[in-house]
């Protein structure tokens, strides 16, 4: 089939536009509807008339309009966003939180507590100081055993035992007389005082990071 044949067959001319010649298409496919053969011969002169266009607009002949899309034409997907750097810090922040069982809230909370105690009932200096070095090996224990990572278990829990100095002294500077009457109370030391919110602390670390 030639290329006039096929502007005869769909009834427009190679001055017609894009538009006039798909509202001829469309039009004998719906006086056709139901006549295979004369629908796949309008469907080849339509592809016709198509890549006769084509060939006269690379030849620089006419001008169609950029959102016409030969078949030869590919258009490109569009590119993908670059993840913003919110939800990376989001995903940082998922995998740095654990969400335990009662039992993994317990168990820490009791060994815990237990130090705490004794350096309660006991708060001389050499008992501070070995309770401390227990809490961290607790710590320690209750971490690694979640993903058996020994540098993120001994990064977490050192910046555990660090945090809980840090605010048992910030308590001890910010409320200097009721920390006074609460060591007078329990007859503690402000060491016995720090190792305790430091168990404290150790206990959040333990039971909800990973």
């Amino acid at each position: 089939m030639s290329s006039q044949n096929s502007y005869e067959q769909l009834g427009v001319t190679e001055a017609s536009s894009f538009e006039e010649i798909q509202d001829a298409r469309n039009r004998l496919f719906a006086q056709h509807q139901g006549d295979r053969k004369q629908l796949e011969s309008i469907e080849a002169a339509y592809d016709a008339v198509l890549m006769d266009r084509l060939r006269l607009r690379q030849e620089g002949k006419i001008k169609v309009p950029d959102r016409i899309r030969f078949p030869e034409k590919v258009v490109p997907p569009p590119s993908t966003p670059p993840s913003a750097p919110a939800s990376q810090g989001s995903a940082w922040l998922q995998r740095l939180i654990d969400t335990p069982s009662r039992t993994d809230v317990l168990i820490p909370a009791g060994v815990l507590t237990a130090l705490s105690a004794w350096v309660v009932l006991t708060p001389t200096a050499n008992v501070v100081q070995l309770a401390l070095i227990l809490g961290m090996g607790a710590t320690f224990y209750f971490l690694y055993r979640k993903e058996r990572k020994l540098g993120r278990t001994v990064l977490l829990g050192l910046t555990g035992l660090f945090v809980g100095f840090l605010v048992g002294g910030a308590l001890n500077a910010l409320l200097p007389t009721q920390i006074a009457s609460l060591l007078g109370s329990f007859r503690l030391t402000l060491n016995a005082f720090v190792s305790i919110v430091t168990f404290f602390v150790l206990w959040l670390v333990s039971s909800f990071l990973r």
